[in-house]
């Protein structure tokens, strides 16, 4: 009967793997992975408001009454954000830890009777859980792999990378994350975290997966990408407080790292979500107290608590500290260059050769992971425990898997602990907290330091790349600290005092290293600060991080960087290049021929341009009765597929639509022009025309962006690039020079006193006071209305 069994299920398994795709292309059929035309995965945000017809009309038909709901709708939903990552982070954390607990205990528990036997299971417990992780990216969520910073980043500077927000991005890094973590890879859950934030802000934003059924028309509330956005923000907040439950240092986090616009409102929504997620954090980890959880933790909402540490420093230790800024920067630049190389040869050789190759890659990195934390332990002799302090009492030994430091791995005698077991056959938690412990000294030799510190940092850059959800933020940290305890073990001899605690330079040691590869400063400081409990050492963060950062930046960019231009994300950085500045609008232009599309255009000719080029948006050309030709606007592609594909502004003629009265029908609602999140959307190959549909017309005019962005061509570079990525826009108009001015706007007349009247305002320039007296006044006498105001925007 058993042997039945064990026979169906191998064939099963060779069933499925039968049906793993053997190449790119393959893949991108069975897993659904969204492809442009030309092969990019990437596509700009429309981040301006496109202020067409139906925009106009449906701003017009809102009162004071729709803000304010507007505005209590944006409290709501980062609410629901911040308890819905919350949840998320409790149950990964839940579940991680469990599975490692159960892991650690049966190993343990077998070893005691048979080595071999606890060897083979811990490798094959590891080897199921990244197993059926690497299973759930390559043929669920392709997107899900990797730490997804550097695709938010991506988001959030304007550019969409086709699939990183999905529903089912969402549960393959949520599950993917629990596998790679449980199964004991060089990697953490923290970046994974910030990727399921976004995630779930981007699926509340647009109401749901209308894919998977799982979507609500209540919740289908904000139609632009600039809203959006904002959400995304409040999800990757949310994602760093949840991760290392540091509320303050995710609203850092989002300012400093991700987002590329900024405002005082987003700052009090981003501030109230990872409040949320503190309080959800927090109440879970009570609950979990009384031991419902499993193996999970022992509550509190510190990580690794060191405010009993070392409470003073002398100014002799500053060398050794900024000592270990120097060694984080250029460690981590390193890290940075040597993940960049073997990326990029993974990506451009290994990974294209299929799902199968990406499967295997893994479960051997898991394999040799595994004999390493493993077996490197046992060529370590064991220590004796040290003498008890009745001030700082401490078990010794303790089985591994548990909270606590000395553990007993193969020892001959009761009262000895392995001290390289200690933090290699762990959970990278408890290890981090082993490292960063205090009244500890002379618990680690240099030697088990030195030894883990080669062999871990060859796991990290290693692993990161590999087909699972990765976040380095936890590696980053153990590699930190161990050398930093490395030289608190030297500064602890060399001085001989007693207050020097070598987790206080272990503590040193992780935020040097997070600050040479991430290259983070002020949120980095107050993360480490949160999730260390001691205010104290605020100033020796602040050191290392600022001279590990200055180092590391000498070499190269910093890691979110590096990885986003290897993925082909175009990131618009804070600061033009210096060419920049001998450069003009028109030579960024180059020889591009500029495809135009008159007002009323021929809807064979519409289908035959979108076809002809991938171009995201079109100017829009009309002929005064002089036969001047004018430049009325811009239209956007997903709006022309909209039109298209609706078929309600088809017309048999070709003349203008409004020609009768100067009003356009209403057919359309704004909303039905809002592209999925991170979906492909519409295609031209996608809309089925008939010939008697490709002989009929349309009229653009009501949708026509009617106020773009305008430059004139000889604008230096540098202000077209500040310009294009401060207002977070996706096309400009480079135009020749202008031959008249019509008026001029100064920063009084955009300066709005409401009056105590019913929905009255009153601008304070006098100008534009009498412009709009003159405007009434002509209007009253039936006189053609005069030119709306425009001209240059100066300050004043």
């Amino acid at each position: 009967m058993l042997s039945n069994q064990f026979q169906n299920g191998i064939e099963s398994a060779k069933l499925t793997w039968a049906r793993l795709p053997n190449s790119e292309e393959d893949e991108a059929e069975e897993v659904g992975v969204s492809r442009k035309e030309d092969g990019n995965r990437v596509e700009s945000l429309d981040y301006e408001v496109v202020e067409n017809h139906a925009y106009r009309e449906e701003q017009a038909q809102r009162g004071k009454l729709y803000v304010g709901y507007y505005v209590g709708v944006k409290w709501f939903f980062a609410l629901l954000i911040g308890i819905g990552t919350g949840l998320a982070a409790v149950f990964i954390n839940i579940s991680v830890e469990n599975f490692a607990g159960w892991k650690f205990s049966l190993t343990f528990s077998l070893i005691q009777k048979s080595y071999i036997a606890g060897f083979l299971l811990y490798i094959l417990i590891n080897l199921v859980l990244v197993l059926s992780s690497a299973f759930i990216i390559t043929n669920f969520a392709p997107a899900a792999a990797g730490s997804g910073i550097p695709e938010i980043k991506g988001y959030l500077n304007g550019v969409d990378t086709h699939g990183i927000l999905l529903f089912r991005t969402l549960i393959g890094k949520i599950f993917g994350s629990i596998g790679s973590v449980g199964g004991g890879l060089a990697l953490g859950k923290e970046g994974p975290l910030v990727h399921t934030g976004a995630c779930i802000a981007s699926l509340l934003g647009q109401g749901g997966s209308t894919k998977y059924h799982l979507s609500s028309r209540w919740l289908q509330f904000f139609n632009s990408d600039r809203d959006r956005r904002d959400l995304v923000t409040c999800g990757c907040a949310a994602g760093v407080a949840a991760a290392f439950r540091a509320p303050v240092g995710g609203v850092l986090f989002a300012l400093e790292e991700v987002t590329s616009w900024w405002r005082s409102q987003l700052m009090w929504r981003v501030f109230f979500t990872s409040a949320i997620v503190a309080v959800v954090v927090r109440t879970a980890m009570g609950w979990c107290k009384s031991g419902k959880c499993g193996h999970f933790g022992s509550g509190g909402f510190i990580i690794w608590d060191i405010s009993g540490g070392q409470e003073d420093y002398s100014f002799e230790e500053l060398l050794p500290m900024a000592v270990i800024g120097v060694i984080g920067g250029l460690l981590g630049a390193l890290f940075n260059q040597l993940t960049r190389y073997i990326t990029s040869w993974r990506r451009n050789y290994l990974h294209k050769k299929g799902n199968r190759v990406k499967i295997i890659e893994v479960c051997l990195i898991s394999v040799i992971t595994s004999v390493i934390s493993f077996g490197l332990p046992l060529f370590r002799k064991c220590s004796p425990c040290p003498e008890a302090d009745p001030n700082f009492p401490i078990e010794c030994p303790r089985p591994p898997g548990m909270y606590g430091n000395y553990v007993n791995f193969f020892c001959g005698k009761d009262k000895e602990y392995n001290d390289l077991a200690t933090i290699f056959f762990n959970t990278q938690d408890d290890a981090i907290r082993n490292l960063f412990s205090a009244k500890t000294i002379h618990e680690y030799s240099a030697q088990s330091l030195l030894t883990f510190l080669v062999m871990f940092y060859t796991l990290a850059v290693v692993t990161f790349g590999t087909a699972v959800p990765a976040g380095q933020f936890v590696p980053g940290i153990m590699i930190g600290s161990t050398y930093g305890r490395l030289v608190g073990m030297f500064v602890v001899s060399f001085y001989k005092k007693l207050n020097i605690e070598e987790g206080t330079y272990a503590l040193l040691g992780a935020a040097s290293f997070l600050g040479g590869s991430m290259r983070m400063t002020v949120s980095l400081c107050v993360i480490m600060v949160e999730i260390t409990n001691n205010l104290k050492l605020l100033p020796l963060i602040m050191l290392v991080l600022l001279i590990s950062k200055a180092v590391g930046d000498a070499f190269n960019e910093g890691l979110y960087e590096e990885q986003s231009r290897l993925r082909g994300i175009p990131l618009l950085e804070s600061r033009p290049k210096y060419e920049m500045r001998k450069m003009q609008a028109k030579e960024a232009c180059g020889n591009q021929k500029v495809v135009y599309f008159p007002r009323v255009i021929k809807v064979a000719d519409v289908v035959s341009i979108l076809k002809s080029n991938n171009h995201n948006g079109f100017a829009v050309i009309d002929h005064t009765r002089s036969g001047e030709t004018l430049v009325i606007g811009l239209v956007l592609r997903s709006h022309l597929l909209v039109l298209l594909q609706s078929k309600v502004d088809f017309q048999h003629s070709p003349l203008p639509s409004d020609t009768g009265g100067g009003s356009f029908p209403i057919r359309h609602n704004f909303s039905e022009f809002v592209k999925p999140a991170s979906s492909k959307g519409l295609s031209i190959h996608d809309i089925r025309l008939g010939p008697d549909d490709l002989e009929m017309y349309i009229d653009l005019a009501p949708f026509v962006n009617r106020s773009p962005y305008i430059v004139p061509e000889d604008m230096s570079l540098t202000k077209v690039y500040n310009l294009f990525r401060q207002l977070g826009l996706r096309h400009i108009f480079v135009v020749p020079r202008a031959s008249r001015v019509i008026g001029m706007i100064t920063r009084k007349d955009l300066l709005i006193e409401e009056n105590e009247g019913p929905a009255t305002v009153e601008l304070q320039s006098t100008s534009v006071r009498d412009w709009l007296r003159n405007r009434r006044h002509a209007a009253r006498n039936g006189e053609a209305e005069l030119p709306l105001l425009n001209g240059l925007l100066v300050a004043q």
